[in-house]
């Protein structure tokens, strides 16, 4: 009998694994340690939380730790901890519906429940305050990736958003890629300079993953990757996960995420604790909450996709919505809840099912399980 047991586990879990739907970036997290939110309530605004997951059959969101690069040095290690915090909050309050994945295992497992697998990414390489034992500390507070960098150049690597200092990684970038190697990071290249990313696939031995970044051959921002990076990408093993926000999918959005790239508006406020946190809240207020209308629309994101399977090939795909931390969605892909909507354009467009699930999940969750060794 105990055989059987353990055999129909196997069998469950192993079905759990061909339906694992992981969306490789939302900032969602912000609003529960800004706003306060309960994500187990389906709420009047944004994009995600635990009803509207479900909706959209989404089971293992990478969810992000993110700190504008105006936290400096042990301000955003602070700062990172309190989203750190609102993660547990969440974890404690619906054990329930969802549960902390640290590796492949534990995320089928939790998925194959009928759970929500909370995957948990760092999303700027200037939290770790150039301290490796900062990055080793989220880690074994459950951290499985992170973003090298984010909207300005930090000490050690260069963004995609500001002016090269650094000609892509130092040296210490370079220390920090193989470290995260070691402990079972995903290295996440969004946000990187093009330097930065092949810097970065050069000093990997692991496969890295671009977690909401979308081509560059059909919107020309330096958010999104060119041809040849996407190549890289895949020969590297690696997966691009597309973007669903403002400027990533439709150029005619372009102009307005590159003049908001560029824009002296973004400060670097002299202040911290409570008031630079208050400061913080603000520009989310006007920058997140204040929702705009844009011109992009799921037809845009099948595009991408189809794009990225063409140059990359099937395996390396997968989607990176963005969700509560873009302002603008694509028509048709209003919030996490609409992603059947994907699901049928991809099939309308020729995807096999098979094709889908990878998109859908399974290249990340192949990533996942290289990365973390499980």
């Amino acid at each position: 009998m105990g055989r059987l047991l353990g055999a129909a586990l196997l069998l469950a879990v192993a079905a759990g694994a061909q339906n694992v739907v992981i969306d490789s970036h939302i900032d969602t997290l912000q609003r529960v340690l800004i706003e306060n939110v309960d994500l187990a309530r389906r709420l009047p605004n944004g994009h995600v939380d635990l009803p509207r997951l479900r909706q959209g059959g989404v089971n293992a969101p990478f969810f992000a730790l993110w700190c504008p690069t105006y936290y400096k040095g042990s301000e955003a290690v602070r700062r990172t901890l309190q989203l750190r915090d609102a993660a547990q909050r969440v974890l404690d309050a619906h054990p329930d519906q969802i549960q902390l994945a640290t590796n492949a295992a534990e995320l089928e497992r939790i998925a194959a429940s009928g759970k929500i697998a909370m995957i948990l990414t760092v999303e700027g390489g200037h939290q770790i305050a150039d301290d490796l034992a900062v990055l080793r500390v989220y880690h074994r507070l459950g951290i499985r990736s992170m973003t090298l960098t984010h909207f300005r150049n930090n000490n050690w690597a260069d963004s995609s958003t500001d002016q090269p200092r650094h000609n892509g990684l130092t040296a210490f970038g370079k220390q920090v890629v193989r470290e995260m190697n070691r402990l079972g990071m995903i290295v996440d290249v969004s946000h990187v300079a093009d330097k930065t990313f092949y810097d970065a696939i050069e000093a990997t031995s692991k496969p890295v993953m671009a977690s909401h970044s979308s081509c560059r051959a059909l919107s020309d921002v330096p958010r999104n990757m060119t041809d040849d990076m996407i190549r890289a990408l895949a020969r590297n093993g690696g997966v691009i996960g597309v973007n669903f926000g403002e400027g990533f999918l439709n150029p005619k959005d372009a102009g307005a995420l590159k003049q908001a790239i560029t824009s002296t508006a973004y400060q670097e406020p002299a202040l911290t604790g409570k008031a630079l946190d208050d400061y913080a809240a603000a520009q989310y207020a006007r920058d997140i909450l204040g929702s705009k209308k844009g011109f992009s629309t799921l037809d845009d994101a099948v595009a991408h996709i189809d794009h990225a399977v063409k140059i990359a090939g099937m395996d390396h795909v997968g989607i990176g919505s963005d969700f509560d931390g873009i302002s603008t969605v694509p028509a048709g892909l209003e919030d996490i809840s609409k992603l059947p909507a994907l699901t049928a354009a991809l099939r309308k467009h020729g995807y096999s099912e098979q094709d889908v699930k990878k998109i859908l999940g399974g290249n990340f969750l192949r990533v996942f399980r290289e990365v973390t060794g499980k």
